[in-house]
């Protein structure tokens, strides 16, 4: 089977994604891609879904952050970052998504834009609320161990 001519073939942009989430979340490429065709269809419709033809290319995530590499369509690019924006939970843990860049090549993409996930993460004992706890420190942020789950603070939020 002979290879499209090169005016012929689809062109694509990279887009880069940084992923913030609680510390204990678990996401797997698998559902964050069907997280992103779920809401790329619920806002663009089938056939805008179709047309940007999102795809998670790299997937990386622990400890709470983490970053993806999702590939679009080039006239497109608009449409995927508003789907990206509607993206707040991949089996049922809250995410937040920020779109670092976007490129032409994937290796352009991740020269630029991945490899700087969220910081290095510290564990500590903290005071929030008066009563000790067990922390996340991230750039800081602190995500404070609680009962309930977890609540994010800031360093004067919380005694050491």
């Amino acid at each position: 089977m002979k290879h499209l001519p090169k005016h012929i073939r689809p062109r694509w942009r990279y887009l880069a994604v940084g992923i913030e989430a609680w510390p204990d979340a678990t996401l797997a490429r698998g559902s964050f891609q069907r997280q992103v065709w779920y809401s790329a269809q619920n806002l663009l419709g089938d056939p805008g879904s179709a047309d940007a033809d999102l795809t998670v290319v790299r997937f990386r995530f622990a400890d709470g952050t983490g970053e993806a590499l999702v590939r679009t369509r080039r006239d497109e690019v608009d449409a995927a970052r508003a789907t990206l924006a509607c993206v707040d939970e991949v089996d049922g843990d809250a995410v937040g998504l920020r779109v670092r860049g976007v490129s032409g090549t994937i290796r352009a993409c991740e020269e630029r834009y991945l490899g700087r996930a969220g910081g290095t993460v510290d564990e500590r004992d903290v005071v929030f609320e008066s009563e000790p706890r067990h922390g996340h420190v991230r750039d800081g942020a602190v995500d404070v161990e609680t009962p309930s789950g977890f609540v994010a603070a800031i360093d004067e939020d919380i005694s050491q």
